[in-house]
């Protein structure tokens, strides 16, 4: 999960790219990157940390031109900051690229053999996003004519990249002297939406990971790029899209919905507050059939993305809503910040409970989803501190017991708490008096209501099947393993978690 953004003007965009970044900083903390590009030359600044603390005066009055493309990046696959694999990245041949990637290659191994062995190229880094740059290199060089580049090659290397590439990716690049590509797996598993701008001087577009970027850049929303398109901006302002893409499946990660996109964004013309509106709706309807039981004085949201649901939950049930717990928002959010024990550690100085409103009641805590356990055991726990009597905790996602392989940070099975083990087994684990957690076909049918159009969803994390179909045991235990294996060098293995059990594995 990384936010990418990519801008055509008709004025510098430095700050545009800048301005971008900074509203989609929730997608990826650990690093940010801009390059723009001017007279056939790029201009480029990156390094580790969140947007604001990555650029300064000095490097935005460096990044001058019209159009460039922008980065903030979260590792799928370490704990460790690594300088290096921030983004942009950039190559020089045939013609100069740079390019920004969201999502995650499964078949890197292949790919890094083949890119030496066959392509004659050299990757400098651990970064799947190195690798797709180089693979989408190679096939402009094999498209070209006598080196020179036209809309007709670049969407023939989009195709031979379709055909050479497996996993999930969203790109925006950037071709010297020619203009903007962006394109999307073929089964649209990361989101990728334009905007466009009609100015006096001609028009501008801007292609970034989420809506929310085009509204408060004063961008009005285009479409969606589509699963296996290619989309071409030049720098006169000049749009062409194709598809290039053999086959292709709508597919977007239902996790986008969860947890991972702002309440305020579209996703594939998808509101992501109404679904979660929806996730609430829905979630309500399970505890008043499967816990009618239960003597519930008030309900509570964990602050921030549960907030949708645990309202719509409240209204339906008839019971009072209440801010139990305040956020410090200047805390990072835990679910991606490297480590059990940073996690934990960070819990209590991201949330402050409200004494007076857990004190002597019966509360049902509301988050999006149960990952780790980490945030949930210690939440209810504070829960219990401030007073509670009985503390119930219920999940507007199914439980994740799977790995996730397309670019969210959960690969590694033993770090969930939901592998392995039943309900109450993850009940007594967060030690909550009741966990209540949303159906799959309940939370593909919150999302189906929103937008009728989408009838499949990747949802790998929930019910163990790969929707491109490359995703083998093996593959899943060699990453299990690596995981551990970088967590026991850093330090930050806690041990718990289930086993991985390749039986479980199934593919689609």
């Amino acid at each position: 999960m990384c936010g990418i953004i990519g801008v055509v003007a008709t004025t510098p965009v430095g700050q545009l790219l800048y301005d971008g970044l900074q509203v989609l900083q929730h997608r990826g903390q650990d690093a940010a990157g801009i390059a723009t590009a001017e007279s056939g030359r790029f201009h480029m600044h990156k390094g580790p940390g969140l947007v604001r603390d990555v650029f300064r005066t000095r490097n935005m009055l460096n990044l001058v031109g019209n159009w460039g493309i922008g980065h903030c990046r979260y590792p799928t696959a370490g704990s460790a900051h690594n300088a290096a694999e921030a983004q942009p990245f950039y190559v020089n041949s045939p013609f100069g690229l740079t390019l920004a990637h969201n999502g995650n290659l499964t078949n890197t191994t292949q790919l890094k053999q083949d890119i030496f062995l066959q392509d004659l190229r050299h990757i400098n880094t651990n970064s799947d996003s190195e690798v797709l740059l180089n693979v989408l290199a190679h096939e402009l060089q094999a498209a070209s004519t006598k080196y020179q580049v036209d809309a007709e090659t670049i969407f023939k290397a989009v195709a031979g990249v379709h055909r050479r590439v497996r996993g999930a990716y969203a790109v925006i690049a950037m071709v010297a002297g020619f203009g903007l590509l962006a394109f999307r797996d073929p089964y649209g598993i990361r989101p990728l939406v334009i905007g466009r701008n009609d100015t006096d001087a001609g028009p501008e577009y801007l292609v970034a990971s989420e809506s929310v970027a085009i509204d408060t850049l004063g961008f009005k929303i285009l479409r969606d790029v589509a699963p296996g398109e290619a989309v071409l901006i030049d720098t006169a302002g000049n749009f062409v899209a194709r598809q290039c893409a053999e086959r292709t499946m709508h597919a977007p990660c239902i996790f986008e919905f969860v947890y991972l996109a702002r309440p305020d964004s579209l996703i594939d013309g998808t509101s992501v507050y109404e679904t979660r509106l929806k996730m609430g709706e829905f979630l309500a309807e399970k505890i008043r059939h499967t816990h009618p039981h239960l003597a519930i004085d008030t309900v509570m949201p964990i602050p921030d993305s549960s907030r949708p649901a645990a309202m719509e939950l409240a209204k339906r049930l008839n019971l009072p809503y209440r801010e139990g717990f305040v956020k410090n928002r200047y805390i990072g959010r835990t679910f991606i910040m490297p480590g059990q024990s940073t996690r934990r550690k960070s819990v209590r100085q991201k949330l402050n409970a409200i004494a007076q409103e857990f004190k002597g009641k019966n509360v049902l805590l509301v988050d999006d989803s149960i990952v780790r356990g980490t945030t949930s055991r210690e939440i209810v726990s504070m829960a219990r501190e401030a007073g509670a009597r009985h503390v119930y905790f219920a999940s507007a996602a199914p439980p994740v017991r799977y790995a996730n392989v397309y670019g969210i940070d959960m690969p590694s099975r033993s770090e969930l708490i939901a592998s392995g083990r039943s309900d109450d087994e993850i009940r007594r684990e967060i030690g909550a008096d009741a966990l209540i957690y949303q159906d799959l076909d309940s939370l593909k049918a919150a999302l189906h209501a929103v937008n009728p159009s989408i009838s499949c969803f990747e949802s790998s994390c929930f019910d163990g099947q790969y929707i491109t179909g490359d995703v083998t045991g093996e593959y899943l235990s060699s990453i299990d393993t690596a995981r551990r294996d970088q967590a026991l060098s850093a330090g930050t293995d806690d041990g718990d978690g289930g086993q991985l059990d390749l039986n479980l594995v199934t593919q689609q």
